[in-house]
């Protein structure tokens, strides 16, 4: 008996202990985990401390979180739990051996996945958002994994002359990959506000520019940082300490688009991209739109509907769809995004071919500039997103 009074006042002080550890990390945790990537004056997108979306905040919302709330958004991303369709463990890819160069008023693209795309154009070799990490994710461990490999082996990759990253999140901002790059070709880094200190904390020079802004890198070659609409963060309390964008690229046989990750806010963006001249090229997400069964776009990252939107005002270039088929990062399933494409363009009567779903590692030689097809009616692509075809995707 005379044990256990020795054993509770050790316990008790252990469970003490643990509770004054809990609360310290509830308040010194989190403080820890923000970061200060820039300091600037206030602008219409900056408060002074963090960034936001001028065209109005929907991006706040943890998609999906209306069942069971934020814990139970978690849970069911973590385990599948919510009826979503299956995914399979891993896809087989073409791989691609680009050239060193392209000249001549040729441009050729390779998608590599997700949202890493090489372009190679005027003798410039450009990627966008750069991610050969098997894992998307803090060290490499936590996070979404690799279902396709990359459409292009690391070593096979020419010299990369420029790279554009849109914003800070790790499915596009991927330290290990910048980093092997940087050291491998000292590449022209372009990116948004704050994630340039990102990048220097791991020893990689990079130019971080407000939207409007124009990074040359030679005489008619400029990175124009565009408008786009999403938000930003890489641990916890960090959200929206750096900027998030789309670029325009001037080249001069016609301009490469990039739009980043991104919901549609209030679309003006896209003209505004469309305003620094002929797109010959675009780069647009279609996946990653859909967190509960039937939502068919979120604030943060649109849905083919509203990517073919954004392609009107764009000019209806000749376009890759991105941003699917690589990690999984949300509800639908794996071949739902170019096939609800394909289904609402076929509704709509859109058959121009520029707007068409490409294979990763497979190369695209892109077309040289040319009249561009009739709009397609926002009204009818919001029609064709009731048709049963469409809506019989999951």
């Amino acid at each position: 008996m005379h044990f256990v009074r020795p054993v509770l006042r050790w316990t008790s002080i252990l469970l003490l202990w643990t509770v004054i550890a809990a609360c310290l990390a509830v308040t010194i945790v989190p403080r820890y985990l923000d970061r200060i990537y820039y300091h600037g004056p206030e602008s219409g997108h900056y408060d002074g401390e963090r960034f936001f979306n001028p065209d109005g905040e929907d991006t706040a919302r943890v998609p999906g979180s209306r069942r069971g709330g934020r814990a139970g958004f978690l849970w069911r991303q973590a385990t599948g739990a919510d009826g979503r369709p299956e995914w399979p463990d891993r896809v087989a890819v073409h791989k691609d051996t680009p050239p060193a160069r392209v000249t001549g008023g040729a441009m050729r693209a390779t998608w590599v996945g997700h949202a890493t795309v090489l372009v190679q154009a005027d003798g410039l070799n450009l990627l966008t958002d750069p991610v050969w990490s098997d894992v998307a994710g803090p060290f490499g461990l936590a996070g979404p994994r690799r279902t396709a490999p990359p459409g292009i082996d690391l070593d096979k990759l020419p010299r990369i002359d420029l790279i554009v990253v849109s914003h800070n999140h790790y499915d596009h901002l991927d330290l290990p990959t910048l980093k092997k790059l940087w050291e491998r070709d000292q590449p022209l880094i372009v990116t948004s506000l704050g994630n340039d200190t990102i990048l220097r904390s791991a020893g990689i020079e990079a130019r971080g520019a407000d939207w409007g802004e124009r990074v040359t890198l030679r005489p008619g070659i400029d990175v124009i940082v565009n408008r786009n609409h999403h938000w930003s963060s890489r641990w916890f309390t960090d959200r929206n300490r750096a900027l998030w964008s789309s670029f325009v690229v001037t080249l001069p046989d016609g301009n490469l688009f990039f739009a980043g990750d991104t919901g549609a806010g209030d679309y003006q963006w896209a003209n505004q991209a469309a305003s620094y001249g002929p797109i010959r090229l675009a780069i647009l997400p279609i996946g990653a739109f859909r967190f509960e069964e039937g939502e068919m776009r979120t604030g943060s990252h649109i849905g083919p509907g509203e990517a073919i939107k954004l392609w009107n005002r764009m000019g209806r270039p000749v376009t890759l769809p991105m941003h699917w088929g690589t990690f999984r990062l949300s509800w639908e399933g794996y071949w739902t995004p170019p096939r609800m494409l394909r289904a609402i363009q076929a509704c709509a009567g859109e058959t121009s071919g520029r707007f068409a779903p490409q294979s990763i590692g497979r190369p695209w030689d892109i077309p040289a500039l040319g009249a561009t097809p009739p709009p397609v009616d926002d009204a009818r692509v919001d029609a064709c997103l009731e048709d049963p075809a469409v809506t019989a995707l999951r």
